[in-house]
């Protein structure tokens, strides 16, 4: 009896591997699958001209999708709901893509940024998904930084302070990059174990990682 237990326990850990595989293969396939998605709805939202004030009205509308996406995320409504969401905010990018296209070196900075936000997320990943580390202890300290950027962000669109604006995007940039370990840790460890919520959490790490590194190469390369 005794040896039926220890056999059945270490067929429990292999069953739960095998899910957290299975997680992990679904969520990286689905994200690359909304990343393109995003990017063709930048695409078509660039050769609208699409408006500054129609890039908000959608980052609006993406916000709540967010919620849609949550609530049907064990259905296969969810995959539809992501897709929606993930193209609403790729067309919300279109007028910020090509605001910073206009410039002198606008190709180089997106390119780079691109770059940037790709070598951030595969090198953060990779060593999760190699060392198996535990990054659950980094959530407490990453939802309060982002709770003040986000007030910092609201407060500094009155105040309109260059310098503040800078630090806001640097400290943006760190907390996307701390929450790639901690979303893809969640994963591996079976902290979350609907591929479509992992999706999206990841997504909006790298979005955000895009934007916000994208916003001090364009300061950098002003001065």
């Amino acid at each position: 009896m005794q040896e039926k237990s220890v056999f059945q326990s270490h067929g429990g850990v292999a069953a739960t591997s095998a899910d957290t595989s299975k997680v992990l293969r679904n969520t990286y396939m689905l994200l690359g699958l909304t990343l393109l998605n995003s990017a063709f709805f930048a695409g078509i939202a660039m050769a609208m001209n699409m408006s500054h004030m129609m890039g908000l009205v959608c980052s609006i509308l993406g916000l709540v999708m967010l919620f849609v996406v949550n609530a049907t995320a064990n259905s296969s409504k969810g995959l539809v709901a992501t897709f929606v969401f993930t193209g609403l905010l790729g067309a919300a990018l279109g007028p910020m893509l090509q605001a910073y296209l206009a410039l002198p070196n606008g190709s180089e900075l997106v390119m780079q940024a691109l770059g940037g936000t790709a070598l951030v997320f595969f090198g953060l990943s990779g060593y999760v998904l190699t060392t198996r580390k535990d990054f659950s202890f980094l959530g407490g300290f990453l939802m309060i930084g982002l709770l003040v950027a986000v007030i910092a962000s609201i407060a500094n669109l009155f105040f309109q302070v260059p310098a503040a604006s800078m630090a806001i995007s640097a400290a943006i940039v760190f907390i996307m990059s701390g929450l790639i370990l901690f979303d893809t840790s969640r994963i591996i460890h079976g902290g979350e174990t609907n591929y479509i919520r992992a999706t999206v959490a990841l997504y909006l790490d790298i979005y955000n990682l895009f934007i916000h590194l994208l916003h001090l190469l364009g300061i950098t390369s002003s001065d």
